[in-house]
């Protein structure tokens, strides 16, 4: 099957942004299409809810951004994002124990979400092929033979809009947790996908701050991970425009609040100190903004076996994550370079072979992330056989972390999606692993009972 003259986009957000820049490579036009008033400068807008909560791209996302958009790590740069090797100069607190700091070459990058978004959307509306729509809504989908032939579009928000039928040979939905598909689905007779869900309840709550140079000394900032028994965490990140975010986040119920001594006496209860020190010492720009994720999702569409051809899905449409492990851009991106991949050599099952290869993507992504949700008791959700005993020999992993940088390097290569899971598991790092846990302390804290 040749790529298609027409692909139409469901959302500009990031997922569809980068979905379009691999299409543009193949296709004759691309047309995404945003419900929303896209601003031409890069500030919060009404689509996307967690926008002016803190944002960092794992080492793999920057790599995938820079394959798709050439030079775009340059770019962030020059527009304020903060580099930093993520275990050389941050400090992490796993279970309340400090990982290793070591040099790892692990390339971290915060940058405000509206910056990144901004700085994505206005690449991809300069390719060639791509016309980027706003305000307009994909109200359903067009349909002949079993396939999707296009779809109806019509103007957001607005009374008795006016439906207009537009062609297309391929439609990808990147529509977001909101997205129509199973609904659509349903009505053309086709299956709708299954769906794990985890619940975590995780709430956070995010707010800018001043930045003295000489704060943190000099570091790039400190990430604290909630755990069983103790079910809030936080960070305090560098950010563009000589700032600090910090962010506080509770787990399973557990919220953070947003008046002043409410969010001192939360940051005073992390093992990290510096999260609190960065909250006295510096003067907040702006209030706090809350944010709450109940659950993470899968949608399985690589499991349909009947499925409508020409139509695809992606982004929070495919698989949303606990934000708290900041997945979702970087499978976003590896989504558009998988597509990529595949409209390079044109196949008759374009659409099962993506399905297939997403499926893959969050499979591994859903490891980490759902696996550590799911240590927590009070967490619904399904769970793999053997979780306990992978359990205890993660609390220990994380325990000897604090002791053995090479551990903690491989932690955080898998935890920035360049390294796989197993790795954790292999046989050097699990003599490592029982040589050096028990040397472990744990950093102190303020004792509360939650």
């Amino acid at each position: 099957m040749a790529a298609p003259a027409h692909a139409v986009v469901i959302g500009a957000s990031i997922a569809g942004l980068l979905a379009a820049s691999a299409l543009n490579e193949f296709c004759q036009q691309v047309t995404v299409y945003d419900r929303d008033k896209l601003p031409s400068q890069p500030v919060p807008r009404r689509g996307v809810p967690q926008g002016r909560q803190v944002h960092a791209l794992h080492a793999r996302g920057t790599q995938a951004l820079d394959e798709l958009l050439p030079g775009f790590r340059d770019e962030m740069i020059a527009n304020g994002g903060v580099i930093a090797d993520t275990q050389g100069d941050a400090h992490w607190y796993l279970d309340d124990y400090l990982l290793k700091p070591a040099p790892s070459g692990l390339e971290g990058i915060t940058l405000s979400r509206p910056v990144l978004e901004w700085l994505i959307r206005s690449r991809v509306a300069a390719l060639p092929n791509v016309t980027i729509t706003d305000v307009t809504e994909v109200a359903g989908l067009v349909t002949a033979v079993g396939r999707v032939t296009g779809v109806r579009v019509r103007a957001a928000r607005a009374r008795d809009a006016v439906e207009e039928t537009v062609p297309a040979g391929l439609v990808l939905d990147a529509g977001g947790r909101g997205s129509r598909t199973p609904a659509w689905l349903a009505e053309l007779g086709f299956p709708a996908p299954e769906a794990s869900q985890v619940r975590a309840g995780v709430t956070y709550v995010c707010r800018s701050y001043t930045r003295d140079p000489k704060q943190l000394d000099g570091r790039f900032g400190s990430l604290v991970t909630p755990y069983p028994g103790k079910p809030r965490g936080g960070a305090v990140l560098r950010q563009e425009g000589n700032r600090f975010v910090v962010l506080l986040a509770g787990m399973v119920g557990t919220e953070p609040p947003l008046d002043e001594a409410g969010m001192l006496a939360f940051a005073d209860s992390l093992a990290c100190p510096d999260l609190a020190a960065v909250m006295r010492d510096s003067r907040p720009l702006g209030d706090p903004v809350k944010y709450t994720y109940p659950e993470s999702t899968w949608r399985h569409y690589e499991t349909l076996d009947s499925y409508p051809g020409g139509l695809l899905v992606g982004g929070d449409a495919f698989s949303s994550f606990n934000p708290v492990y900041g997945q979702g851009m970087t499978i976003a991106a590896l989504e558009a370079l998988a597509l990529r991949g595949l409209l390079s050599r044109p196949v008759a099952d374009l659409d099962r072979r993506y399905f297939r290869a997403v499926g893959k993507l969050v499979a591994e992504a859903w490891e980490t992330s759902a696996s550590s949700d799911l240590r927590f008791p009070e967490v619904a959700g399904k769970r793999r056989p053997g979780a306990a005993l992978i359990n205890a020999y993660g609390e220990k992993y994380r325990a000897a972390a604090s002791v053995d940088p090479v551990l903690g390097e491989t932690f955080l290569r898998v935890a920035n999606m360049i390294d796989k899971p197993a790795k954790l598991l292999s046989p050097g790092h699990v003599l490592r692993v029982f040589r050096s846990a028990g040397k472990a302390v744990r950093a102190g804290a303020l004792s509360l009972r939650h």
